[in-house]
């Protein structure tokens, strides 16, 4: 491939860019207990990478047969106990800040991509102070169809004007990585060690930490897989 080929690398962000598993998972607590119920951790990441809308529909009591109101009240609620936990605590992943200020520098076009609402995604971005190296931000607040669908990747690739085949996604669900797939990218699944890790066997190349990748290899495993 032409070293002038432009390639671009789409970020999910929750278990990629900030190790919120702790705080997601509280701020589903915190929701249920003000209405009387409890959520479990199964049923937590059963959830991986899909939008709290999806989510609410599927795994509360009676909640397929609430309104959109309804929905949206408790998906905000939910996602505003998040914010405050991690204004609390920013648990930042380590080498992701890293990795992006690196390939910005190697010329690579960024986005985060995330199912996340663009409240919590431009938190992210502000705390990590990355705002000047993305080329686009796709949120949960821009798609109709949430991963495992790859509406979130194909409109980042369009962001970044850069076709997805070009693109490399870093992930850390299956249902992130079953959407990069879809979309025709690469993808790195970065994998949660532990009791409740999570299959990423389709991603093209697993890693355990961030500092595994760097814009070389990155740049490789796209080229790789062009015909």
């Amino acid at each position: 491939m032409n070293s002038d080929v432009q390639l671009a690398v789409l970020f999910d962000m929750d278990g990629v860019l900030i190790d919120s598993y702790a705080a997601h998972f509280e701020s589903w607590q915190v929701v249920a207990k003000q209405r009387g119920g409890t959520y479990t951790e199964e049923e937590f990441v059963a959830g991986f990478g899909r939008t709290s809308r999806e989510l609410i529909r599927e795994q509360w009591n009676g909640a397929e047969n609430w309104s959109e109101d309804e929905v949206a009240q408790l998906d905000n609620d939910k996602e505003a106990a998040f914010r405050d936990i991690l204004n609390e605590n920013f648990p930042a992943m380590p080498g992701g800040r890293e990795l992006i200020f690196d390939l910005y520098e190697r010329g690579f076009r960024i986005a985060v991509a995330s199912s996340g609402p663009r409240e919590n995604v431009q938190l992210v971005i502000d705390r990590l102070e990355i705002g000047s190296c993305l080329s686009a931000v796709i949120t949960g607040n821009d798609v109709t169809k949430g991963k495992p669908d790859p509406q979130v990747f194909q409109l980042a690739a369009q962001g970044v004007d850069v076709p997805n085949p070009l693109c490399c996604v870093i992930e850390d669900a299956p249902a992130g990585v079953a959407a990069a797939n879809a979309a025709g990218s690469s993808c790195i699944g970065l994998v949660r060690p532990g009791k409740y890790s999570v299959n990423l066997d389709d991603a093209n190349l697993i890693v355990s930490h961030l500092n595994e990748i760097n814009p070389a290899k990155i740049a490789e495993l796209i080229q790789s897989r062009q015909g």
